[in-house]
């Protein structure tokens, strides 16, 4: 991979092949059972597949499409793997909330995750609205199976994030990974236009950096990211403070102590967006607690969804809420309301957030410090452990 961001016109990919993306990511696959998990707010949409005609499911249409037929068309055939059913659970509604257990099949028939899925597939791929990541690793780990979450997807990932070749993101992750592992803190200088600069010091405290590079590779259970491509930390500490982009384009600059979110000020936009984020702080504070911070790895369009677009070199991310999908302790039992245990990135990218800049970030390590980001580019240091 070339070690500077360039355009989408600038980089080609290759077409999409879900045979070479699945035996690639879970190598072994000869004799192991497949299965797609689909998220629906009606299960009854499910029924004769359904959904396909609702053009407000254009997610689950992608993993019909473009996964479900392809897997029974040919794809099996191809890799030795059996299965190929689909089943779909209801919306959680927030990102990485607990699933529940009620599924059905394309039948409308209903059947128990627990019982009927988990413990009967070797790979479950998880096509969703909202991330599953947290919970379905918890599930892998506790039945064994691999699997891959893909919320989000369209076709923008589908012909570029899913198109690359995992095995040299990989070896990119690893690269990022071994240039910033046992970073003492990292740094994030932002400037947002007419208002004062904010800094965010994360501690790191010498820890080993982690890394989402796609592979999921043998028969240890796990769950692969997809698109995948970062290096990520959990956050021992974090003070100073980081501005906020809401949904609906308030502005806030949120204070940071602790390694939690305290409270949020209005930059511009509306009061009543700051109120209720402060509403919530005070209400359940481990919605504010900062539970990653991450890199991303690779070259790669924007594609209007977080989670290929937290993936491109030069922009970082932070995350509250639970974090024990990355090793962390951050768990939903510790949580106010269980609704509020979701994990909740918040990206840095120009696409994003276009009316302020990462002037910096930067960490310290073995007594130096290195810059790692300039403009949301990667800095000398990042491009030269590419390099190498």
């Amino acid at each position: 991979m070339i070690p500077v961001q360039l355009s989408a016109i600038e980089r080609t990919f290759p077409p999409f092949d879900l045979a070479r993306l699945l035996h690639t990511v879970f190598e072994p696959t000869f004799g192991r059972r497949i299965c797609i998990l689909i998220d629906l707010p009606d299960l009854s949409e499910a029924k004769g597949c359904a959904f396909l005609e609702n053009p407000a499911r254009p997610i689950q249409k992608q993993a019909h499409d473009n996964f479900f037929k392809v897997l029974n068309d040919d794809v099996m055939d191809r890799l030795g793997m059996v299965g190929g059913e689909m089943f779909a659970y209801e919306q959680t509604g927030g990102s990485n909330l607990d699933m529940p257990d009620l599924c059905v099949n394309m039948c409308g028939k209903e059947l128990s995750l627990e019982k009927d899925v988990y413990p009967n597939y070797d790979i479950i791929l998880c096509i969703s609205t909202f991330s599953a990541t947290a919970p379905l690793t918890a599930f892998a780990k506790q039945y064994g199976f691999r699997g891959a979450t893909l919320h989000g997807v369209n076709d923008v990932i589908l012909s570029t994030g899913l198109a690359v070749d995992y095995y040299e993101v990989s070896r990119d992750a690893e690269k990022l990974r071994l240039a910033m592992t046992k970073a003492d803190w990292v740094e994030v200088d932002f400037t947002v236009d007419g208002h004062d600069p904010m800094t965010v010091r994360l501690q790191l405290d010498g820890q080993e950096a982690q890394k989402s590079h796609g592979l999921c590779q043998g028969d240890t259970p796990d769950v692969a990211n997809l698109p995948a491509g970062e290096v990520y930390f959990v956050p021992t500490g974090a003070e100073g403070a980081f501005p906020l982009k809401y949904e609906d384009g308030t502005l806030g600059r949120l204070t940071v102590t602790g390694g939690r979110i305290i409270k949020t000020e209005l930059i511009e936009g509306k009061q009543s967006t700051i109120d209720e984020h402060n509403r919530k702080l005070m209400d359940d504070p481990m919605t504010g607690v900062l539970g990653e911070l991450g890199f991303g790895t690779q070259v790669l369009p924007v594609s209007g969804a977080d989670i290929q677009d937290e993936k491109v070199l030069g922009t970082c991310h932070l995350a509250t809420g639970r974090d024990d999908h990355l090793g962390g302790h951050i768990t939903p039992d510790l949580f106010k309301r269980r609704q509020n245990a979701t994990h909740d990135d918040i990206l840095f990218a120009p696409h994003k957030t276009p009316n302020f800049d990462i002037k910096q970030a930067r960490m310290s390590k073995g007594g130096k410090v290195e810059v790692l980001i300039e403009h949301f580019q990667p800095a000398a240091y990042l491009r030269a452990a590419l390099a190498g």
